[in-house]
């Protein structure tokens, strides 16, 4: 006979389904980053999300500010300034500074959302920005480049208002764009020994902090003379 001070296992619980406005947000996202802004309607998003027709209006107030929530979204998946600082202000060692803001990059150009609506989203924009893009993406330049800005001088022992801070900073941002822009499978298909998923990351982090940690010393003993 079964003691009566067992706990009899727990059904799963089913998953839970989205609300109205996460199908909105979802499939506009989709939406928006297969047709653009001008392209795409209220009445696609709703039809292809199962949703009234006045449901955009009623969730998010109209398409500008439905769109500014697929961006904010696509940037809450690609690894926002506020993860990077979090992930920067854990480390005392300039080089680990250095290591995880680029490591958080590269894992998330590496991960599942690289290859979601949130990326290319990101892509078109950078192409061909809007207006409601070029204030979010001013706001997040700005904080990373303040991130990593400070981690250069300290491993320049530069002021942070040099230039040769400042140039430094761009070349190490570089790849990130230009990944962004052509997608990292396009690459792999220009060089084929090359791997951007998951398993590659660690390698790809450690090469791209390397490279950049000799760029910055030379920068350095070239301030020294």
């Amino acid at each position: 006979m079964r003691p009566k001070n067992i706990v009899r296992a727990r059904r799963k619980a089913p998953a839970r389904r989205p609300s109205t406005r996460e199908q909105l947000l979802e499939t506009a996202g989709q939406v928006f980053s297969e047709k653009g802004f001008a392209a795409a309607t209220g009445k696609e998003i709703c039809e292809r999300s199962g949703a009234n027709a006045a449901a955009v209006v009623y969730h998010f107030g109209g398409m500008d500010k439905l769109y500014g929530a697929a961006l904010q979204e696509a940037r809450r998946r690609l690894a926002p300034s506020e993860t990077l600082v979090a992930a920067v202000e854990r480390e005392t060692d300039p080089k680990a500074k250095l290591s995880a803001f680029i490591g958080l990059l590269v894992r998330a150009l590496a991960g599942p959302a690289s290859s979601t609506w949130a990326a290319r989203l990101f892509s078109r924009e950078v192409i061909s920005p809007t207006a409601t893009f070029d204030a979010m993406r001013n706001k997040e330049m700005r904080a990373r480049a303040a991130i990593l800005t400070s981690i250069v001088s300290e491993l320049t022992g530069l002021p942070d208002d040099d230039p040769a801070v400042a140039r430094s900073c761009i070349n190490i941002m570089a790849p990130f764009g230009v990944l962004m822009l052509i997608s990292p499978q396009s690459v792999e298909r220009v060089f084929p020994v090359l791997s951007f998923g998951p398993e590659s990351a660690a390698d790809t982090t450690r090469h791209m902090v390397q490279f950049a940690l000799g760029g910055l010393a030379a920068i350095a003993r070239d301030a020294r003379r």
